[in-house]
């Protein structure tokens, strides 16, 4: 069975920036091992002028070149056509789109599964202002007509499933986002107050609110919070650095910035604890990896965290 896979991958798949290029390594490894199936994974990359392609892991890698500026215009038009026109020679038996390449498979002349990961538009909703506003009713738009129109979606939570009902007239697989194996294996010397989050820094993410936890802390209780994640909201993280700074929890806080896979298991074997206190997720990986782990969680009590982590 040949197999498409349209999603994000990372150029360094040791290294994957966010949930969904995550999901999509551990997919691809997993899928690539099955008898009789030959992986496809196509992707887009603004880094690059021309298509390339290489193998890894038993799949192909396809990296089509993208220009930078509207991710949705990009998607609803360039994008879906070269997309389009790239699966139909590719010929497929099946078609797996991830988070915005739902958008560019819609209406597509192939079989077909869309893995809905988040709702962009309420993404963009907190990042906030009026500009971003305007931009969250356009991703509505958009999302919720290719809800629509996809004869199959993979629901990773019952938060996801919930959203969908009266709108999504296709089939709904409840499937969970896959987990890397070494994230079981992961042996355990946890540190006392070792406190591990990882996630992008940006407001949706809500990392303030676990250096507002650690400075509320009496002055004799130890703990370290360390953070790791990519810079998604500079505004946000330079005040976030402030807060840090001024508050005097530079000692207590650490900014580890984008971590290899090896590296964030690294960090979840010494942590006590894995925090989340996210505004807004779907099935968050960073939990999932946690669980995996053995590690306990404390987490938000909203969206699709409750229904990965029981009080």
């Amino acid at each position: 069975m040949r197999i498409a896979l349209a999603t994000w991958f990372p150029r360094d798949p040791s290294a994957p920036h966010g949930g969904v290029e995550a999901v999509s390594v551990n997919l691809t490894r997993a899928l690539a091992q099955v008898a009789g199936t030959e992986i496809h994974v196509i992707t887009y990359d603004e880094t690059i002028k021309a298509p390339e392609e290489f193998s890894w892991e038993g799949a192909t890698i396809h990296r089509l070149p993208r220009a930078p500026g509207s991710l949705l215009a990009f998607a609803r038009g360039q994008g879906r056509r070269g997309l389009g026109a790239f699966l139909h020679q590719l010929s497929p038996d099946v078609v797996h789109a991830h988070d915005t390449y739902g958008i560019m498979t819609r209406g597509l002349c192939l079989p077909r599964v869309f893995t809905i990961h988040g709702f962009i538009h309420e993404d963009t909703r907190l990042v906030g202002g009026w500009k971003n506003q305007l931009r969250a009713e356009l991703w509505k738009r958009e999302e919720l007509a290719t809800w629509r129109e996809q004869p199959h979606i993979i629901s990773i939570s019952p938060y996801v499933r919930e959203r969908l009902r009266g709108i999504a007239r296709g089939v709904i697989h409840d499937i969970e986002n896959p987990i890397d194996p070494a994230c079981f294996a992961i042996q355990r010397a946890a540190e006392s107050g070792r406190v591990f989050s990882a996630a992008a820094i940006c407001r949706r993410k809500n990392p303030m609110i676990l250096t507002d936890a650690i400075a509320s802390f009496d002055t004799g209780f130890s703990v370290k919070l360390r953070l790791a994640g990519p810079i998604g909201e500079a505004d946000y993280a330079e005040r976030l650095k402030v807060s840090i700074r001024d508050r005097r929890l530079s000692e207590q806080v650490e900014l580890l910035g984008t971590l290899s896979g090896r590296a964030v298991q690294n960090e979840l074997s010494k942590a006590a604890v894995f925090a989340l206190c996210s505004f807004e997720e779907g099935a968050p990986m960073g939990i999932a990896e946690a669980m995996a782990a053995g590690i306990p969680i404390i987490t938000s009590n909203r969206c699709g965290m409750p229904y990965m982590v029981h009080h």
